[in-house]
């Protein structure tokens, strides 16, 4: 109409705060009493950095939930996405589909020749739930073992498994057995060394069992390396001896590698740095790095061979969808190209490693520090003799010390995980933890 004059649309810091009132007036979150969320806007990202509509930016030193591995936007995978929206959006499971089959090839191209296909999932939940579901009906039996220090999921099955405090209110499946794994710096077993760890974990592990009865374990299930619960990289033969157990049982053995997997740990797979070769694998996040929410499970020859003559009861309307396929095929071929697989190997190397034990030396709140390729943390301590983790008090100034210095962190009880993607550069990885040292000094007793 002829004189209406429209009003500027928001931008910049307007954006923001209909974001924020946007997500506090209709988003249910997620682990959180809902009175008590804060959001933290974040409107676009490249690479190694996110910023908000008001242009703050910020170096993403949590990859979100530990899955950007591939970095945000990049360019060969949003095309890819792009291109396969315009050819097909979405296509039943029960079809064959092009994307989806080159995305189980190019997963298998980088699993030990015994794997020969993939169930494709929603994500690292599902992934688990219809691992163990296979692994049941493979044996025969009921009981999954797992970790205390462990998460495996928001699912039926996948977060009983879990043994961290998210279990407890959801402990509606049923057969699943929790064990302690190693941990020296907070020993279960009383041990000074990596060698007496690994063998008492593994003494405890297999006691276990056969109290449980070895007829009536179905499987162990397993973090390679556990996530969320630490980054507790397993001392050298832990994860050989645990096969070693599964094997003398009869036990399938399920590695998750939903954190740890495509590139995190500084190899394809977090398992290839240890000397075994499970039974399934589950995967997710770092595969397309969440651009479309993606997840699996490759499955063994042998137990492949279950089901050629037996239904598998399980499947989902979304598994395998083209989009995600089609990120899953961009982001294998790009991480083979530009050898992201290998930088971060090397970030950890000469990096990340270096740097933060010398912050480690330098900061009496840092107790010890353990991690491998972009995959790191820092476990804070109030008194680093008793070792009693710093309380949520520390966590939460340094968590906003860190956004003032624009550093996007990723906190877990005591501990800060330094898990970059796997793209970081070496300045980038220098910058984060100088600007996570200076926000340690901030909070640090005086």
């Amino acid at each position: 109409m002829a004189g209406t004059t429209h009003a500027p649309a928001p931008a910049g810091a307007a954006l923001d705060d209909e974001a924020v009132a946007l997500d506090r007036a209709h988003v249910f979150h997620s682990w959180s009493a809902q009175g008590a969320v804060a959001p933290f806007v974040v409107a676009g990202g490249s690479g190694s950095t996110v910023w908000d509509h008001a242009g703050r930016r910020y170096l993403d030193f949590s990859s979100q939930l530990v899955n950007t591995n591939i970095g945000h936007q990049h360019p060969r995978v949003v095309e890819a996405i792009r291109a396969q929206a315009a050819e097909l959006t979405t296509v039943a499971p029960a079809t064959a589909n092009l994307a989806r089959g080159r995305a189980a090839r190019a997963v298998l191209g980088h699993a030990p020749d015994r794997f020969a296909k993939v169930f494709f999932t929603n994500g690292g939940a599902d992934a688990n739930e219809n691992a163990i579901r296979m692994a049941r009906l493979h044996t025969g039996r009921d009981k999954v073992v797992s970790h205390y220090r462990s998460y495996h999921g928001n699912t039926g099955a996948a977060v009983v498994a879990t043994g961290d405090w998210r279990r407890v209110p959801n402990e509606y499946a049923r057969g699943h057995v929790h064990v302690f794994g190693p941990y020296l710096y907070r020993s279960e077993f009383w041990a000074t060394t990596p060698e007496e760890e690994c063998e008492r974990a593994l003494t405890h592990l297999e006691r276990v069992i056969q109290c449980e009865g070895p007829s009536s374990v179905a499987a162990i299930l397993l973090e390679s390396v556990p996530g969320t619960a630490g980054v507790l990289v397993p001392p050298p033969g832990y994860l050989a001896g645990v096969r070693a157990i599964a094997d003398r049982y009869g036990i399938v053995l399920i590695l998750d590698e939903v954190m740890a997997g495509f590139g995190r740990t500084g190899s394809w797979f977090a398992f290839d740095q240890h000397d075994v070769v499970p039974d399934l694998v589950t995967f997710a996040k770092g595969v397309n790095s969440g651009y479309v929410p993606a997840g699996g499970v490759l499955v063994s020859e042998e137990i492949l061979a279950t089901f050629d003559e037996r239904v598998f009861p399980g499947g989902l309307t979304y598994s395998g969808h083209p989009l995600a396929m089609a990120a899953v095929v961009a982001s294998v071929a790009a991480m083979e190209d530009e050898g992201v697989v290998e930088n971060a190997a090397a970030i950890g190397t000469d990096v990340l490693g270096p740097a933060l034990t010398a912050l480690a030396e330098s900061q009496p709140l840092v107790g010890e520090v353990r991690g491998t390729g972009v995959f790191w943390a820092l476990e804070l301590v109030a008194d680093r003799d008793a070792r009693t983790p710093v309380g949520p008090e520390v966590m939460g100034a340094l968590k906003a010390a860190c956004l003032r210095r624009g550093l996007l962190p990723f906190l877990a009880e005591n501990r800060v995980h330094v898990v970059p993607p796997c793209v970081v550069t070496p300045a980038q990885a220098e910058e984060g933890v100088a600007l996570l040292a200076e926000a340690l000094a901030e909070v640090a007793p005086a």
